[in-house]
């Protein structure tokens, strides 16, 4: 059977002590939907022997004791709470927080917003309303501590990623491929194009709460002046100037 022919959920086993269970075979915001509201289902029934529950952007994992619970009663259990309801349909966990940060777009700190735009067939200046009004969602974290995966964007940011390397970004900078923002948590090479930087620093090592962001989060990418940038980083050193509210559930 081919991967299209597949029909989702699915459940699979992932090694002697994983189980993973995919919503589709490519991220949507329905299939990121359910990730979110079934992964927070799977953690409120707190299933004896269930050790570990996280997200990807279309998939939950689950790490288990294979000693007090077998791969087939938790797979009964997994099948038994995906009849309960729609979960593409389902409410978003509560919790959930908007974050407005303050975002230099272009310039010599985010080089490649002109290559952005020019592929998305925009002037930069559109581009930069495009981007600096759309309001993201965290649809998981990865690659590194605390660095979220954010969309989605519209179609006409639906660009390749670049076929090389950028050598190395900045913490803070807000990249951008396949109709998704990437924030980074730390400097590293990327394929992702650079369209804007923040202050915002995903991952404090040796803080309370070392990793500030969280799967269903928001986000909106607000454009400010170079000037009030370096103002907010020296004011905020952690966040760069960012605020935060509760989403109602």
């Amino acid at each position: 059977m081919t991967q299209s022919a597949l029909s989702f959920p699915i459940i699979r086993t992932a090694g002697l002590d994983g189980m993973l269970v995919t919503f589709a075979d490519a991220l949507s915001e329905p299939s990121n939907r359910a990730t979110l509201a079934f992964s927070e289902a799977v953690k409120a029934c707190a299933w004896p022997g269930v050790q570990e529950v996280s997200t990807s952007l279309a998939s939950v994992f689950l790490r288990f004791d294979s000693a007090a619970l077998c791969h087939a009663a938790l797979k009964d259990l997994l099948l038994a709470l995906l009849e309960t309801q729609d979960w593409q349909q389902a409410a978003l966990p509560p919790g959930r927080r908007l974050w407005r940060v303050p975002t230099v777009f272009g310039t010599e700190l985010a080089p490649q917003l002109a290559e952005a735009a020019d592929a998305a067939g925009m002037s930069e200046a559109q581009a930069v309303e495009s981007l600096g009004s759309a309001r993201v969602r965290v649809l998981t974290i990865g690659f590194a501590p605390g660095q979220p995966y954010l969309g989605p964007l519209g179609a006409e940011w639906n660009l390749p990623r670049q076929t090389e390397l950028t050598p190395q970004v900045p913490t803070g900078a807000l990249v951008l491929a396949v109709s998704q923002f990437v924030l980074f948590a730390t400097t590293a090479p990327t394929g992702w194009r650079h369209v804007g930087q923040t202050g915002f620093r995903g991952f404090q090592l040796g803080a309370e709460d070392p990793i500030a962001l969280r799967p269903g989060d928001e986000m909106i990418f607000t454009p400010v002046s170079r000037s009030d940038y370096d103002r907010f980083c020296l004011e905020d050193s952690h966040f760069g100037g960012a605020s935060r509210e509760e989403i109602p559930a």
